[in-house]
Parts: structure tokens; sequence; C-alpha cells
């Protein structure tokens, strides 16, 4: 059987005290206490072993030592690179980091932010591309007005769409200068294995990618869309295969769909890059297992969400303030020369 926790009115009794005054001793509270009180209240809590109640400590504060972190899936290398980098700076400041999960559902932001908020969470990051869905943004939007009038600070790395710090990604110029590169190694039919389409990050780094096309005198890409995953990948290359589009070149919006497209061609008997070419984009951690090493867009993705997490802590500004990350294409093995 469990010990039995100790309660605050235990510790005021043993200590001689009010409840009011061993409240604001343990809790935190802003009223002053004398240090006779309140080095006995302290060592009576220790003798008894008393936990802190850590939502009254919220309460009497006004806030917390929490700091949220919102992603769409923690599975995805991209995310969890950014929560290392969260993490470490929110760790460095005394704070403890809890982690969300949206599933890639638009309202599930909404409800988090709005979770974390009565929990008087000092910081929230939310990180993952915004939605077309202008009912869940003007949602989100709503959640996080009140988030910051109780005092709380936000910030995203996504696309700068909301008021609040933003570390923005360099979508689409990382999509045109991949094309460009591309390009030049005389591939001239390409495809693209594109996200869903009412998500913002699948726009912008397929804009970037078709006018990096055009820039090179070429015509636009086959596109095939598909979940934002590893699966979504495999199945959208069994399709472009189906289509027998004579693409010599294919881009992935990102590392993850690519990964899934290179096992649907290997399965196939289809070699990469010999038969064809294979790009993604954000150069998780987990490509340097990956064989063929796969060319990529890098983004600084550790560095990206350390720098939300300083934003987000900084109490400085009251003025929304965009930092933006280029991102850096980096030709591997995956691709060939035509």
């Amino acid at each position: 059987m469990s010990a039995r926790q100790v309660t605050l009115a235990e510790v005021a009794r043993q200590a001689g005290v009010s409840l009011a005054t061993a409240s604001r001793v343990l809790n935190g509270s802003t009223r002053q206490v004398s240090d006779e009180l309140r080095d006995r209240v302290l060592a009576t809590a220790e003798g008894l072993g008393y936990v802190v109640n850590a939502s009254a400590q919220a309460l009497a504060r006004n806030t917390s030592s929490l700091v949220g972190l919102v992603v769409h899936d923690i599975t995805d290398p991209y995310f969890s690179s950014i929560a290392a980098g969260v993490t470490r700076v929110a760790e460095e400041a005394g704070l403890v980091v809890v982690l969300g999960t949206t599933g890639r559902a638009p309202d599930r932001e909404a409800e988090l932010v709005s979770t974390l908020r009565a929990h008087r969470a000092r910081a929230v990051v939310l990180a993952g591309s915004r939605t077309a869905d202008r009912k869940a943004q003007a949602r989100l939007a709503g959640e996080i007005d009140a988030f910051t009038a109780q005092g709380g600070r936000i910030a995203c790395v996504s696309q700068a769409k909301l008021a609040t710090d933003t570390v923005v990604p360099g979508n689409r110029a990382g999509g045109r200068a991949l094309a460009r590169a591309l390009a030049e190694l005389g591939h001239k039919k390409f495809a693209v294995l594109a996200g869903p389409a009412d998500l913002v990050v699948t726009r912008d780094r397929l804009a970037g990618f078709k006018a990096g096309l055009a820039d090179a005198g070429l015509a636009a890409p086959t596109v095939i869309e598909g979940a934002f995953t590893r699966d979504g990948g495999y199945e959208a290359a069994l399709e472009l295969l189906a289509k027998k589009t004579k693409a010599t070149c294919v881009f992935a919006v990102n590392d993850v769909m690519a990964m899934g497209a290179m096992a649907a061609l290997r399965e196939r008997g289809v070699r990469v890059p010999d038969d064809i070419s294979i790009a993604g984009f954000d150069d998780i951690p987990t490509l340097r297992d990956t064989v063929p090493a796969l060319s990529t867009v890098r983004l600084p993705l550790e560095e990206m969400g350390a720098q939300a997490a300083r934003l987000v802590l900084d109490e400085g500004s009251d003025v929304p303030r965009t930092v933006r990350v280029a991102g850096e294409v980096v030709l591997r093995e995956s691709t060939a020369a035509n």
C-alpha cells in the first residue's frame, strides 16, 4: 500500500501557523512572510516529507514552470529534432517541457493550447505547418489571444500566419534552389510527391520547386499527393510508377516521404539513382542510415527549435518577431547526372 501524502493543513498545524501562511511559503505567493515563519514552515515541510502541489503553485503565481510543446507527430524525426532544441533551452532555464501531439488534426492545436492555458503554462511552442483550414486557424488564433492575455507567450516554427514570434523555414526558396540544382544534373522530366494540399508547407515547397524548374526553362512536374509520412511516400511512389510518366527525377516534399518512396521503388526493382533519381527536404538525422544517401535541402532543425524556445522565453518584446531560416541544398548519392 502506498504511503499517505502529507497535506498542507498538517504542515501548517505542525508549524503552528495559519493555512494561509503555509500556502504563501510553499506555493510561491508574492505576499511577504517573515524570515522566521518561512524558515519554520520550510523545516516542518521537509521533516514531514511534504510534496509541493504544482497546481496550487501555478494558481498562486498565475504561472508555472511548464513550457508546452505542440507538434504534429513526435515519431517524425523533423519534429523530434525540433523538440530536442526546445527541450535543451527550456531545461537550461530550469523549466519543464510538456508535449502534446495533434496527429495532424487542425482543431487539436487549439485544444492543446486551451489545456496548457488551464495549467498556467508559462509558454508554448507550436511546431508544424499552418493549414489552409480558415475555421481551424481562427479558433487557434482565439486560443492564442486568450493564452497571451493570461500572461503566457507563444512562438511557432512554421509559416508566419499567426500573431506570434515565428521561426520560418525557407521552404519556398529551398524548393526553388533544389529544382535548379537537379536541372543542372541534366534532368528534364520531373515528378513531385507532395503532401496534402491543405498544408501550407506543401504548397510552399511545391511552388518553389515549380519556380526553379521554370527558371531552367523546364515544364511543370507531375504532382502526386500523399500523406506527409513514410507510408504516404511509399503509396505515392507506387502511383507514380503506375502512371508511367517517364520522370527521371522525383522530389518528395519531405525526407520521410522520400524514404518511403525509395522503399517502394526498391521493392519494384527500380534502382536509385541508376533508373531514377530522388531527393527530399529537411535533412532529418535518420538520413545517415539511408542507402543510397539522400539528396535533400538541409534545415538546422534542432537550432530552429532552440531559437523558438529562446524567443518564447524572452519577455523583452511585445511585438511579434520573425526569424527566417535558409535551407541548404545537399546533393548526395540518390541523385545522379542524367
